[in-house]
């Protein structure tokens, strides 16, 4: 791994962590010598990617990556585009909503609308959401070429529960299922108990972007329910798609694939 890369995994596990760490705790999380992490540390806090509490001398996110961000946000507006559209999706079904984006080859929550019910699935903004595990993972792949899609499974693949999949002619055919419908389906795949549906964000060039995912209990959503979910789910991914891409007022991809399928 290239210095480069150690500096920005060390970046990513700070960022990672719920409680601010100190020097002997990161060199130990990230499986480096003290000295190295340190001096990793101090050139990421020179460049204000991290800061150091002067009193309990751990390290915390500084100010730079936020200031990177709200640059990337202007000129690439997805955040702002696709918040009301999570907005609407967690009032209409109750249940938790996210968006997730597609970026350094992973996919990562990026807003999350919480569910008000006392049952509730909850997903932390940041984490990366396996892609052969997860509904939005799911949802990402099936618009790729076999090839693309395949290139981003990195086998072997974990097993999270024992209903993850792992075996790739399986996952073919749940890719498969995905395009057709227009949503894709995942049922105790990351964590037992947790169902979610997903649909696919695009870009111009009708090739991922990001996703928008429901996520519930298992035990309150029925068949008819999981489809309710899905039609809702790929309706507003569509209708941000053609948001993000200018072309609002036509019909959404997704919406127009299952209908298509419909008697």
């Amino acid at each position: 791994m290239s210095t480069v890369a150690k500096a920005l995994a060390l970046l990513n596990l700070v960022a990672a962590e719920e409680e601010e760490k100190g020097l002997s705790e990161l060199a130990r999380l990230a499986g480096m010598d003290k000295a190295t992490t340190r001096r990793m540390l101090v050139e990421l806090e020179a460049h204000g990617f991290l800061e150091q509490d002067t009193v309990t001398r751990r390290y915390r996110i500084g100010a730079t990556p936020v200031r990177l961000a709200r640059i990337r946000e202007a000129r690439v507006p997805l955040l702002r585009a696709a918040i009301p559209f999570v907005k609407e999706l967690a009032q209409a079904t109750g249940e938790t909503c996210h968006l997730a984006e597609f970026s350094g080859g992973a996919l990562h929550s990026l807003h999350v609308e919480d569910c008000s019910k006392a049952h509730r699935v909850i997903v932390d903004v940041g984490i990366t959401l396996p892609l052969h595990a997860t509904a939005s993972g799911l949802a990402f792949l099936a618009p790729l070429p076999r090839d693309a899609a395949e290139a981003l499974l990195k086998e072997p693949l974990e097993a999270f529960t024992d209903a993850t999949v792992t075996d790739l002619a399986t996952l073919r055919q749940r890719l498969d299922e995905t395009r057709k419908r227009g949503w894709s389906i995942n049922r105790n795949g990351l964590e037992a108990g947790v169902v979610s549906v997903a649909a696919a964000v695009l870009g111009a060039d009708r090739r991922p972007i990001a996703t928008l995912a429901i996520a519930a209990p298992d035990v309150r959503i029925d068949a008819p329910h999981l489809e309710e979910l899905g039609l809702k789910v790929a309706d507003a991914a569509g209708r941000l798609s053609a948001r993000l891409n200018g072309n609002e007022g036509a019909p959404s991809a997704p919406l127009k694939m299952i209908r298509g399928m419909r008697p």
